[in-house]
Order: C-alpha cells, then structure tokens, then sequence
C-alpha cells in the first residue's frame, strides 16, 4: 500500500498538463466495464422501455421546470415540520 501512497504524492507533484496526462493514460488502460451495483442501468433500461411502447406520460425539461418551480414558489413551507 505504500507504494501507492509514493507513487500518488509523485503524481500530485506533477504539473496539470501532466497529470491529466497521467490520468487519461492510467484510465485508458482500465478494461471498459458497466457497472450496476445499484441496478441504476436496469431501471433505466426498463424506463426507456415503457417510453418506447408509449405507456409512460412523457413531459419536456422545460415542463417540468416550470411545474416544480411553481410548487417551490407556491407551496413553500414557512417553517420546517421536524
């Protein structure tokens, strides 16, 4: 473990270009994998389904901005129930 605790503070002493050089050599050598400990790609795998074969009522960002900003601004509590 130490050694990579040396090989870290080295790195931490090169300069910016260089270390985003370090890094973009160190992640291109890492094998390209999916990760879905916590089943996110599943849902939204299963979201994107029910989108595709039009079950789920879609809106705009712009939509749903508007929608939530009017909740925050118009439903705001005045104090905090804890």
């Amino acid at each position: 473990m130490s050694t990579i605790l040396e090989i870290e503070k080295l790195a931490f002493d090169l300069k910016e270009q260089e270390r985003a050089t370090l890094a973009a050599n160190l992640l291109s050598s890492l094998p390209g994998i999916l990760s879905d400990e916590d089943e996110g790609v599943a849902e939204a795998l299963r979201r994107d389904a029910e989108i595709e074969a039009s079950q789920a009522q879609t809106i705009s960002f712009d939509e749903l901005d508007s929608h939530t900003l009017g909740e925050v601004t118009s439903e705001a509590p005045t104090r905090l129930d804890v």
